[in-house]
């Protein structure tokens, strides 16, 4: 009985680990193509709001200031602030790290300051709305309404 292997029992925990591990893998994986549900107003998917927007801007060259109202009822946490060049070249800042006093827009609101140089040899400014939201598990999340709910102005 000179026979080597792997006892029956050590061969059935190595399996059971292997059904783990992969099942692990797996689970994990697809859980990366759903993405968790950022939601406003007693649970409604915070992407309809962006629909729903309604805000004014304008930027004046001789102070570099921007000017922003809002004129609906959804409160804007923040904008992406898109800087186009000439060439297809592009920045994007957002407005909370250029204006130091930014507390977000709530309906009705208007706020104006200025933005400094780093608008400088720009062609045009695209200002991107970014919502607050709250997250299934109650955790509070921002979300970037797409580039098409942004308001260009031409310098």
């Amino acid at each position: 009985m000179n026979k080597k292997g792997v006892s029956p029992i050590i061969a059935t925990v190595l399996l059971i680990g292997i059904v783990v591990a992969l099942s692990l893998i797996v689970f994990f994986w697809f859980k990366s193509f759903t993405q968790e549900t950022v939601t406003k107003f007693g649970g409604q998917n915070i992407q309809l709001f962006c629909d729903q927007l309604s805000f004014k801007a304008s930027y004046s060259s001789t102070d570099s200031s921007l000017a922003i109202s809002n004129t609906g009822n959804i409160p804007i946490y923040d904008f992406n602030i898109k800087v186009e060049r000439s060439g297809g070249d592009y920045s994007t800042y957002s407005i909370k790290d250029l204006l130091t006093n930014w507390n977000g827009l709530k309906s009705s609101e208007a706020f104006s300051g200025s933005i400094g140089s780093k608008v400088s040899g720009a062609n045009d400014i695209v200002l991107i709305p970014i919502l607050r939201g709250t997250t299934s598990s109650g955790d509070e999340r921002s979300f970037t309404c797409p580039d098409q709910y942004g308001q260009t102005i031409s310098l």
